[in-house]
């Protein structure tokens, strides 16, 4: 099998190893010079491709050529663009694909498409963003769906965390932090590697996912625990109202008969 995949950063990279430790080809795109050399010695085939507004820059075509899925995992700073510009980047890499002929496509987005309003999520939950990024991210999400020139399957993600990356070093010794009872909801780089590659195997197209870790502690709990943990100082929380989701991803587990494996404590 030939991948493709936009975006190998702090999730792409590992991913693409990953992969490639499964037997498949791995076409891989950076936007820095400096990292196709990173990229090679991986054993991916680097591309210096950027997804603009206005286009693509770089070798898209050459990137698809003989694709059999193309994996999108646009880093998450264009998903702060201003309204529009990330549903646009879309717009392109959904035409290259067509024009490329791609069948199939997994598209990594986030559960910030459901509000905090929303309680209990699954993915039969009609989604209601309240953030930009999560509008923007739900359009997307919604023009590769529902095209008939390739089979779209959607993986959103709930807060990723990992070995060098946490909610708790940004709140590390910050005082009267809102929404102390509202849950947690995570999960670890290396199960997401693991629910993507699961797919590949099993070739789950067309399909929507929630994946969480199945564990969602009150953030006051949950935090201050952490952090002692890590040797950090200690987040203090108010006793302000809190709202809140708690992701479930039972059709994951179903579907894919995937176990987490890595918990966020």
């Amino acid at each position: 099998m030939q991948i493709a995949l936009l975006g190998c950063g702090w999730l792409g990279l590992p991913l693409a190893e990953a992969c490639i430790a499964e037997g498949y080809k791995v076409y891989g795109t950076t936007t820095s010079p400096e990292k196709e050399n990173i990229l090679e010695k991986a054993g991916i085939r680097p591309f210096r491709i950027e997804i603009l507004e206005n286009g693509i820059q770089g070798s898209i075509n050459k990137l698809l050529k003989g694709t059999d899925v193309l994996i999108v995992n646009i880093p998450p700073r264009l998903r702060r663009s201003n309204a529009g510009n990330f549903v646009e980047k879309t717009r392109h890499i959904a035409d290259a694909a067509e024009k490329n002929g791609i069948e199939k496509i997994l598209f990594v987005s986030s559960t910030s498409v459901f509000g905090d309003k929303q309680s209990e999520v699954t993915e039969n939950t009609v989604p209601h963003p309240e953030t930009e990024s999560g509008k923007q991210l739900l359009a997307s999400e919604q023009l590769l769906y529902n095209s008939r020139k390739f089979r779209t399957t959607i993986l959103r993600f709930a807060g990723l965390i990992g070995e060098d990356r946490h909610p708790v070093h940004h709140l590390a010794g910050k005082k009267e932090l809102k929404n102390p009872d509202a849950p947690v909801n995570l999960i670890h780089r290396d199960d997401c590697i693991g629910i993507i590659t699961t797919i590949l195997k099993q070739e789950k197209w067309g399909e929507t996912y929630n994946a969480a870790y199945p564990d969602h502690p009150a953030r006051k709990d949950y935090y201050p625990r952490k952090a002692k943990a890590c040797g950090l100082p200690l987040p203090e929380f108010d006793e302000s109202p809190s709202g809140g989701k708690i992701i479930t991803s039972g059709k994951l587990v179903r579907d894919l008969g995937y176990t987490f494996r890595f918990p966020i404590a």
